[in-house]
């Protein structure tokens, strides 16, 4: 974390957000493109992202995942606020060059 009481950037949450992993496939969400907003207010930190299906069973873990390591990198004081969203619906057009190259999908 920065100093005492700094808001975290943009690409400090996202780097943050690389730490989590969807264990059924053993990637970060980033990468897979499951991260789809990143908001940053003086009070909150508001994540959307979504899941490869609505119905992962992991869910939960992950947006709770995400919420922990979110949190590791804001003030004690500062809300993280990570809410699953549906629409659009993921597809594989949105993973990253390297994740699409990992399952071997044309890119």
């Amino acid at each position: 974390m920065e100093a005492e009481g700094a808001l975290p950037t943009e690409e400090q949450v996202r780097a943050a957000l690389c730490s989590v992993d969807d264990p059924e496939v053993g990637m970060n969400i980033v990468d897979l493109g499951l991260v789809y907003r990143i908001d940053i207010a003086p009070h909150l930190v508001r994540v959307e992202l979504t899941m490869t299906s609505p119905a992962c069973p992991m869910g939960d873990l992950i947006t709770d995942n995400a919420r922990r390591a979110v949190g590791a990198v804001s003030p004690q004081d500062l809300a993280v606020d990570v809410v699953l969203v549906w629409d659009p619906p993921w597809t594989p057009d949105l993973m990253s060059e390297t994740a699409r190259q990992t399952f071997g999908w044309p890119g």
